[in-house]
């Protein structure tokens, strides 16, 4: 493992974008998930960590290069994010074996597995959704180059697994994690592959069901990937981590409609109101309005292909907005979004009944914070 003093942690900053957001209870948890994301992502390589990333290299191989990887990838990380899923990955390691200090250390070290998987998705994602901006700031492929944030991003969802063989476990349970690890993967590309087909035709209207299968992978995998690998760190087998890992699945599709609502009222965090009407997406939105309302299609369409031509400045995008605003359905879909992470963010916390303890009461109050 590499030395912590020449990877430090992320930025004070950083942390402090995070914790604002939620309950003090969680700041030491996420300090520690920030110093575990350190270690993996460094501001610059030193030859313990290219050793454990690369193996025995070519001796010619140094700083500059290791760069070309570490900084589209850590820019990201250092922009802030909520860090939810890695640390519902470390409470749900705390419920599972409750408390113990060996497997939840464990669940720190596993944390860039689902971390680093969601910033390198969000560059890709970024990348094919032709976006400018991420956090407030310059897409990656923006400020670092296409063919250095694509390669980058690549690279990261490989180097999440390198923690897999750190954790004091044994080798059939590393492979467990390394096999949930690659799994989830795949269906998160899926997920993408199924949102690209959509987006690209701007008259192909997904069915409720296409829609709902498609973000339990874009976006419900990493929350079913959190679970998952700290069901298994807490000890408490695959049979258990399954049944966490369907719950947390609709977790994360809750979160993504409300991400489809915000979108489209006051806008996402760092990206301008209505972009997805830009890039074409099908949205539970447009998909409830469409439900009531089937003759707006052809006009929706209409709407979505003058967005994408002239950008997100172009007025279609406001009348767009007002078109689906006006059936009531960015309501309709924002109470559907709430109403699944609340039943099932309560399902999860008390998966454990009452041997979950004080992290099943925390696993409640970190999706309460969460709710808009």
């Amino acid at each position: 493992m590499p030395a912590r003093e020449n990877s430090p942690a992320l930025s004070n900053r950083t942390i402090c974008c995070i914790i604002i957001r939620m309950d003090n209870e969680f700041k030491t948890r996420l300090e520690k998930i920030e110093s575990v994301l350190g270690r993996y992502l460094p501001k610059s390589a030193d030859e313990k960590w290219a050793a454990s990333s690369f193996g025995n290299i070519d001796a010619c191989i140094g700083a500059p290069h290791f760069a070309q990887l570490l900084e589209p990838t850590r820019n990201l990380l250092e922009l802030g994010g909520k860090r939810w899923r890695p640390l519902l990955l470390v409470l749900c390691a705390e419920m599972a074996s409750r408390g113990d200090e060996k497997m939840t250390g464990n669940a720190y070290e596993l944390t860039p597995l689902v971390e680093f998987a969601h910033t390198a998705s969000l560059i890709h994602d970024d990348i094919e959704d032709s976006a400018d901006t991420r956090r407030g700031k310059p897409a990656a492929h923006i400020a670092f180059g296409l063919d250095r944030a694509l390669n980058a991003a690549s690279w990261l969802y490989f180097q999440a697994v390198c923690c897999t063989g750190k954790v004091d476990a044994d080798e059939g349970t590393k492979s467990a994690l390394t096999g949930i690890f690659m799994e989830e993967l795949r269906r998160l590309h899926l997920g993408q592959a199924m949102d690209i087909m959509w987006h690209r035709n701007p008259e192909m209207i997904p069915s409720a069901a296409e829609y709902k299968a498609m973000v339990r992978n874009k976006t419900g995998t990493l929350a079913r990937l959190a679970v998952k690998v700290g069901i298994i760190a807490g000890g408490a087998g695959t049979e258990k981590a399954d049944e966490a890992g369907k719950i947390a699945e609709d977790i994360g599709t809750g979160f993504q409609i409300i991400d489809d609502v915000v979108n489209l009222t006051t806008g996402n965090p760092g990206k301008k109101r209505g972009d997805d009407i830009v890039e074409g997406k099908k949205s539970l939105p447009v998909l409830l309005h469409l439900e009531s309302n089937p003759g707006d299609a052809e006009k929706l369409a209409s709407l979505f292909r003058k967005a994408h031509d002239e950008g997100i400045d172009s007025p279609a995008v406001e009348e767009a907005i007002s078109v689906i605003a006006g059936s009531g359905a960015i309501e309709k879909a924002r109470k559907a979004g709430n109403a699944m992470i609340e039943e099932k963010s309560a399902a999860l916390s008390g998966l454990f009944g009452t041997d979950g303890g004080n992290a099943s009461i925390l696993i409640g109050k970190l999706f309460a914070s969460m709710k808009k």
